[in-house]
């Protein structure tokens, strides 16, 4: 769009400035060359009007820091088009891990309950290892759960199980095991995660879980579906992705001269 405006400082000759684009009639405001009743006219305008009663004196033009931070938001917005979604075998991998950190505590709360004679582990390890001989043996897994200890156990575990995996994506959208693999959990619409979503995600896991009779179909829909979702990923409208990176938006972020070592 091509600007003029009048000069009333010049009093004998042509008054009519220009043309100039919208950015130069700015920098003319900002100057004081053009003031609020200084007569200007754009392409389109049926007579000259002035400067206070036109459409882009209302509009406020944004600070260079505000310009910064708008240009930072498209990066990131236009980065987020991007995402990678997280596979079946990395998400495995970070299962794993946050099984063997469970075990862990597991055998730390055996050995507190053992410490007050609230379970025999010896009589436990007996019972195990004989259920592992024969895994298919359903006499051999009751005498395990009717050891004394073992439901309260069992209860305990469960309870921390419960815990660990909700509180760790409710609160850091990753557990201990998503994060080593550099993975996250997100909710769908880029809605921020929480307590409830979190929540409905590790019930669905254990319908998930369930499907291991069924030849594992929660988990292996994650290898066909386009973004990389489990049943419990469907059912609690969360998707796991890889993390960004930061250090392109990290490298355009204005610096603080004033903070440099001396």
């Amino acid at each position: 769009m091509i600007w003029y405006y009048i000069d009333e400082t010049v009093t004998d000759g042509e008054r009519r400035k220009g043309p100039y684009n919208i950015d130069e009639i700015r920098d003319f405001v900002k100057d004081g060359v053009i003031k609020d009743e200084t007569l200007v006219w754009h392409s389109g305008m049926e007579a000259w009007v002035a400067w206070k009663d036109t459409e882009e004196s209302k509009e406020v033009p944004l600070s260079e820091e505000e310009q910064i931070k708008a240009a930072l938001e498209a990066i990131i917005a236009e980065h987020n088009k991007g995402k990678r979604y997280a596979g079946f075998f990395i998400r495995a991998i970070a299962y794993v891990v946050d099984n063997v950190i469970l075990s862990a505590i597991g055998v730390l709360i055996l050995m507190i309950m053992n410490s007050i004679q609230a379970i025999d582990l010896n009589t436990l390890g007996d019972a195990m290892n004989a259920y592992i001989s024969t895994p298919t043996s359903e006499e051999a897994l009751n005498k395990v759960i009717d050891i004394p200890g073992v439901h309260l156990f069992l209860v305990i575990w469960g309870v921390i199980q419960a815990v660990y995996f909700v509180a760790f994506t409710a609160f850091m959208s990753a557990t201990p095991g998503k994060m080593l693999m550099k993975i996250h959990v997100e909710a769908a619409h880029d809605e921020k995660m929480n307590v409830m979503v979190s929540s409905i995600r590790f019930i669905a896991s254990l319908i998930t879980q369930v499907t291991l009779m069924f030849y594992g179909i929660g988990y292996l829909i994650v290898m066909v579906d386009p973004k990389r979702r489990a049943l419990h990923d469907h059912i609690a409208r969360t998707r796991v992705v890889y993390n960004r990176r930061q250090s392109v938006v990290s490298d355009l972020q204005p610096k603080d001269e004033s903070k440099k070592d001396c």
